[in-house]
């Protein structure tokens, strides 16, 4: 295997990697905010979003410990694009009439996207030879694999719990 931290190839894209993943997880926080902030009706997915953005502000100091090890920081640009960005989907789901269910589909899709972002990153560790890296990473996989479950899970939960609610005549959006 190739020297990981004098492989500039290497070098360039874990780094690119994990300052995407640090950015990508800026998304998180801010979908999970709007979520917990509007889930009035479903405090099971306000319970379990709390959960995981405590586990997301852990994996931001585990990238950002990796991103030191390798005298890198955080692009503050593509945090604040990112977080933007999230806080924008969460809203943008706010005015449909099944906005928790629109914000199940695409916490399943964003989860997912995180279990491959980790996976291709745990990737590029072994790649290089880069093996401070595995246990985070490693770790975030764990968490985010945990909460794709739990949001596949959940589902049928919230689609059920959409209905009752509609049926009565309450706010069943959130």
């Amino acid at each position: 295997m190739t020297d990981a931290l004098n492989d500039h190839v290497w070098r360039d894209l874990f780094v690119t990697g994990l300052k995407n993943a640090h950015a990508m997880e800026h998304e998180a926080l801010a979908m999970m905010d709007r979520q917990i902030e509007r889930a009035k009706n479903f405090q099971e997915v306000a319970d379990m979003l709390r959960q995981h953005r405590g586990e997301t502000e852990l994996q931001i100091e585990r990238l950002d410990t990796l991103l030191t090890s390798l005298d890198a920081r955080p692009s503050g640009l593509k945090d604040a694009a990112m977080s933007m960005g999230g806080t924008f989907a969460a809203l943008g789901h706010a005015i449909a009439d099944d906005e928790v269910i629109k914000n199940a589909l695409a916490n399943f899709a964003f989860e997912n996207y995180e279990l491959a972002a980790y996976q291709s990153l745990i990737i590029l560790a072994e790649h290089g030879s880069y093996s401070l890296a595995l246990a985070p990473l490693e770790e975030t996989l764990e968490e985010e694999m945990r909460m794709a479950r739990w949001v596949q899970d959940s589902l049928p939960m919230v689609i059920d719990k959409h209905l009752e609610l509609r049926r009565r005549g309450d706010n069943a959006s959130r």
